[in-house]
This record gives structure tokens, C-alpha cells and sequence, in this order.
């Protein structure tokens, strides 16, 4: 869904709390497992719901068609949740606004439901339908499962997500800065165990001693 412009131009303050019915594909973070992600998960959030957004400071930038969020970015869609320090929204206004992009740094956090997922970028390329993330990923899950990586990338055509070790950063001209060359790395993580009471059998009665 797309944002109606109005005639008279809103003050700063009405359009940092102001609900955007942009089609915010944040369901990509939603994060289960290790290695791939749920994918069926991603596929039962509506992205077309309405996005929340507050921030300390907002600047609309008419002539390049883009909003800078900065300080304690906050960003909202039904469950869905991402945190950043700065984010740049990127739009095309050809009758209605087109989320084209958006690119958020320093300590991006996303969560959704008991998952939880950080980085030190994160960039939604909505034409593409991909959304990677970068920089110290960490997922995190409330039974105590954790991943951590260099890259996470979600492809929202297929519902397929990765992790890998490679550290890189997103493309020159972006709010995170020129390119670094990908450096090999591994991925790491913890699986949690349910502990098993061995005084107990499988229908949980107490098993007798011989």
C-alpha cells in the first residue's frame, strides 16, 4: 500500500509518528533455527500492514526521495521490530510512494516473537527482494539457541535464508560506507538440549529402581 501525499506539508514532528502503509518487507527477519531460517514463518507476516516509526530526529529529503531517521530509531509492524542508531529510507513518488530501500546501521536489532537477531547493518532491497544483514550477526532465540556469523542473507522470492562467515559490507554509496573485501570466517552457534529426567519414563511415571 502506498502513502497519500497531502496538500499541505506535515511538521517534523507529525511525520516521525506518522503510520506508513508501505509495504515493509521486515517479515524476512524472522529468524528460527540455524543455517536456514523458518521459512514458512517469513511467509504468514504481513508485510502490506501498517508501519510505526519514531526516531530523536527525523529529516525528509524531497529532491533524492529519501527520509534519515537518527537516534534511537524504532520501527514497528505487527509483531515485527527493528532498532538502529540511523536509517535511510529510499522511495520513488510517481503517483504514490514505492519503498525502494532501506538501510539501517549501528546496533540494528530485529526481533520478532521470542527471536531476536543484531548486526551492525542491515539493507532491504525491496526490488530485489532480498534482505542481507552484516557485521557481527547474532541470532538469538528465548530456548537458548544462538548463531553467529558475518552475513545473513534472506531472499523473499523463495523464503530461503543463509549464514555465513564472510565479512563484507553492503554496496559503495550506502549509509554504511564504501565496500570491504569479503574475508572468509566461520559460523558458530549453540544448540540448547532438553535435559531428560532419567527418574521417569517416556509416558512420565516414575521408573523403579532394580
Amino acid at each position: 500500500m502506498s502513502v497519500r501525499p497531502t496538500t499541505a506539508r506535515p511538521t517534523t514532528s507529525t511525520l516521525a509518528r506518522r503510520s506508513l502503509f508501505w509495504g515493509f518487507a521486515l517479515s524476512a527477519a524472522v529468524l528460527a533455527g540455524a543455517g536456514a531460517l523458518n521459512a514458512a514463518a517469513i511467509a504468514s507476516h504481513n508485510s502490506e500492514a501498517p508501519v510505526d516509526f519514531s526516531a530523536d530526529h527525523m529529516e525528509l529529503q524531497d529532491k533524492q526521495k529519501r527520509v534519515l531517521l537518527t537516534g534511537n530509531v524504532d520501527i514497528t509492524q505487527e509483531e515485527l521490530r527493528l532498532k538502529a542508531d540511523r536509517t535511510l529510507m529510499t522511495y520513488t513518488d510517481n503517483d504514490k510512494l514505492t519503498l525502494q530501500r532501506i538501510e539501517a546501521t549501528g546496533n540494528v536489532v530485529v526481533t520478532r516473537q521470542d527471536e531476536r537477531a543484531a548486526g551492525d547493518v542491515a539493507v532491504y532491497d525491496f526490488n530485489r527482494k532480498i534482505i542481507t544483514m552484516v557485521g557481527h550477526v547474532a541470532l538469538r532465540r528465548a530456548q537458548g539457541d544462538t548463531l553467529n556469523g558475518g552475513r545473513l542473507v534472506i531472499d523473499l522470492n523463495t523464503g530461503i535464508s543463509s549464514i555465513d562467515g564472510h565479512v563484507s559490507a553492503p554496496p559503495s554509496g550506502t549509509a554504511a560506507g564504501p565496500v570491504t573485501t569479503a574475508r572468509p570466517g566461520r559460523v558458530s552457534g549453540t544448540f540448547v538440549v532438553p535435559k531428560k529426567d532419567d527418574k521417569k519414563d517416556s509416558k512420565g511415571t516414575a521408573t523403579p529402581k532394580p
